[in-house]
Order: C-alpha cells, then structure tokens, then sequence
C-alpha cells in the first residue's frame, strides 16, 4: 500500500525562553539569559511548516504543552493560590521554575519514537512517548504528549499508543531523535536504526566521561520489543562517546537519514564500519552512505551549524532535498561543503534554508522540531484532520500567534503570573483550533 512520510512540527510555546537548562547542549548554555522572542519562534515555526507542505508533502502541527506546570511545583512542595505558587517559586527555586515554565516540547524529535505498520507485527503505527528523564524540564512533558499523539492519531485500529519506558536512568530515552528508519520505498518493511550513548546494565562500553549519554542501550531495546520489530530488521548503534563529549548530545546533532541514505560525520559511531556493514547487509548493495570527513567539517563546525540537524526529504517530484538552518550558510566551512556536495551528485539534489534562529539559540534546528510519522492511506485518512497544515490552518496559527504572543521575554518575566494567564488563554483557543478537546491540565 503505497504510504507517505509526514512530518509534525512541534509549535512554538508562548512561553519560549532562553533559562539554560539543558546540560550538555553548547547553543542552550551559550545563550542563557538572553531575551527570546516568542512571537518570532512561532511564527519561524509556522513558516518552515506551510513552505514543506506547499512542496507537497504531508505536514501537520503538534500544540505545546500547558507552561508553566505547576502540578509539579505543587508536587515538589508550593502550594497556595496560583499567583503564591509562582512568586514563591521565583523567589526561592528560580530555576525550577523556569524548567516547569520551558516550551522545549517545541522540539518533537524528543517527543516520541515511531515505527510504521509496514514494520511491526500488529500492523499498526506504534507511538512510544520519549522519558526524557535525562533533563527535568523534558522529564515533565511525556504524559501530555501521549495526550497529544492520542488525539491527533485516534484510531486504535491504526494507531497503537504505548505509555513511556520507566522514569528512571536504566531507560533514558530520548525519542525520535536516536532513531531513524531506512527503506526503499515509505510503505516498504524497513530497517530501524536506533542510536544510543551507553549501556546501563554493562560497564564494560566506553561512555562519554563530561556530558551525559542521555540514550541507553536498554531503551532501544525495550522500545523495539514494544513496537514488535523483528530483530532481521533491526540495527542498534553506539553514539560515539568523544563526540557526546564535544556537545553532540543526540544522533541527530551528528547524523540524519531518509529512504536508502544516511548522512553522517565521519565520528559519528563507535566502530563506524561496522555500523554500516550491518545497515548495508540488511538494506542492500544500493543503500547510500554520504559520509562527512573532519577535514571538510570539523565537529565544532558541525555543531554550530547544525549541518546534520536537518531534514533530508523525498519531494513528490523525486528530488532528493536537504533542509538545513541559516547557519549553515554563516559557517564558510560547512556552505563549502554543502555547494560541493550538491554538485558531486551524491544524492542530495537540492538543499533549501530556513531562518529558525529562536529555536537555533536555544539548541534546536529543522530535525529537532519535527516527528516522523510514515502513514498509509488509510492511516492519514485516519489522522485528525485538524492538525495538517493548509492554507486556512496557516493564516488562523499566524493570527492566533499575534493575539497571544509576546515579542520579549527573559528569565525575570516568568515571576509574572500575567503569563500564565496568557499562555492558559492561547492553549485553551488552540485546542479548539486544532480539536483536541481538553487535553490540558488546567482544563479539566
């Protein structure tokens, strides 16, 4: 049955901010503090979205979470009204409360694992929400996003939804982000690779020694049970820990793949021939490894472009195109490449740029914001209808947008209970939006 790729861009939260808390991510630490722009993330978002779904491809919308959560500050010991919560929190645990106030679900590569029904042995698309529990300001966000995916994806005849791995450290996972799958064609049996940074039951594997490897073996594992993979099909990867240790704290920071190819950095894995020997031996003699050399990229270079946090797609066209930030062309090493690598004719036959700079300073580009999601026919009939981007769907998003979105916000700004007024407001006119019921906390 012929199936497509979709794409579901995570939608900038009104509370987008730069607080600094993801460790281990360069871009996040350097720009702590500074202000963001709201109303200019969102509508960077937005624009990425309606451009990829004017090529013709299949885009839809994943809606923020509630910030600021304040079940958790409740939970961790605030109580009192609304207002006291906040002000007390911003006076004693500024920190904390800018994690319960983060919009980092923006960045839906983390918000779930999923394999298609062309892999799994129900024959239905399996969504795993990610745990995220190595950052506590992501740790907070898988219950509602099992919320999300099950009202944007329905049907329980198509669609099966799994609860997220265990909360602890032995299961760290961190999505879609380490993991990508390879076929021939979308509606194809395919091979999922999943990447992950270290074991957590087996101290004999080298492990990253000054960033944490947020990935366990463990987690790639238990995800590939629960999705009902057949292990012919099946091929786990170890991040390589020097490079985890230089800022690349996800697979997608140093490698992105799409139908038969996989674009990487030559220090991407340990014992990287033997990597792709297992991908060649189960994809085929045709599958394409374009391999980036450190002497044409280096990974500092690699980092603060984000030339592998792209989107590699498959036009209806059958263009082959290579979705990369801005930055790429403000780092005079990686536009060399990428001009050589389109005229080489390796596969890559387009590349287009995009502006996302808000999310960029916060250590995200075009693959951190999107899920892949591949859907037969009857699977996106199955879809919410609701949350595909179109024309109309663009322009309401952009009005919604200027309504309820500050132009300034910075770290001080969340002392304002104001803001909670405001994100609550947009949240709650964006269900109805989008037609997602009542899926907020604050809603029920």
């Amino acid at each position: 049955m012929k199936a497509v790729e979709a794409n579901f861009d995570g939608l900038v939260g009104p509370t987008h901010n730069y607080s600094g808390l993801s460790y281990g991510n360069i871009a996040s630490a350097k720009n702590s503090a500074k202000a963001s722009n709201p109303k200019q993330a969102a509508k960077q978002g937005l624009a990425k979205m309606k451009t990829l779904a004017d090529l013709g491809l299949v885009q839809g919308i994943i809606a923020p979470q509630e910030r600021p959560d304040l079940i958790t500050l409740r939970r961790l010991g605030f109580s009192g009204s609304e207002q006291h919560i906040i002000q007390q929190a911003a006076k004693h645990s500024p920190k904390l409360l800018s994690s319960c106030y983060s919009a980092s679900s923006m960045w839906t590569a983390n918000a779930a694992t999923v394999s298609p029904s062309a892999d799994t042995s129900d024959k239905r698309v399996h969504f795993t929400p990610a745990n995220l529990v190595n950052q506590f300001h992501r740790s907070i966000e898988h219950v509602t996003t099992g919320k999300l995916l099950k009202a944007m994806f329905p049907n329980e005849q198509h669609f099966h939804h799994h609860d997220a791995l265990p909360t602890v450290n032995h299961f760290g996972d961190e999505g879609a982000a380490n993991h990508t799958r390879f076929c021939r064609e979308y509606g194809d049996t395919g091979v999922e690779f999943f990447v992950h940074g270290r074991h957590a039951f087996d101290n004999r594997f080298t492990q990253p020694q000054k960033y944490p490897a947020r990935q366990t073996f463990e987690a790639c594992e238990a995800i590939a049970r629960l999705h009902q993979l057949d292990e012919a099909n099946l091929v786990i990867a170890q991040q390589n820990p020097a490079v985890i240790d230089q800022g690349v704290f996800h697979n997608d920071v140093i490698a992105v793949g799409n139908r038969n190819t996989l674009f990487c950095h030559e220090q991407a894995y340990v014992d990287q021939a033997n990597v792709y020997a297992q991908l060649k031996q189960k994809m085929g003699d045709d599958f394409r490894i374009i391999e980036v050399p450190t002497s044409s990229v280096s990974i500092d270079s690699a980092i603060s472009s984000y030339l592998f946090n792209s989107q590699l797609l498959s036009l209806p066209n059958g263009e082959t195109v290579l979705v990369l930030p801005q930055e790429c062309e403000e780092n005079s090493q990686v536009k060399r490449y990428v001009e050589q690598l389109v005229s080489s004719q390796q596969g890559i036959d387009k590349v287009m740029i995009f502006d996302l700079k808000q999310s960029m300073a916060n250590g995200g580009g075009p693959a951190c914001l999107r899920l892949r999601v591949v859907l037969n026919e009857q699977e996106l009939q199955a879809v919410n209808p609701d949350v595909l981007m179109t024309d109309h769907k663009f322009t309401i998003l952009n009005q919604w947008v200027d309504k309820h979105y500050r132009d300034r916000l910075v770290e001080a700004d969340l002392a304002d209970p104001h803001l909670l007024v405001e994100s609550r407001t947009a949240l709650d006119e964006l269900t109805q939006i989008l037609n997602l019921g009542s899926i907020y906390n604050f809603q029920q």
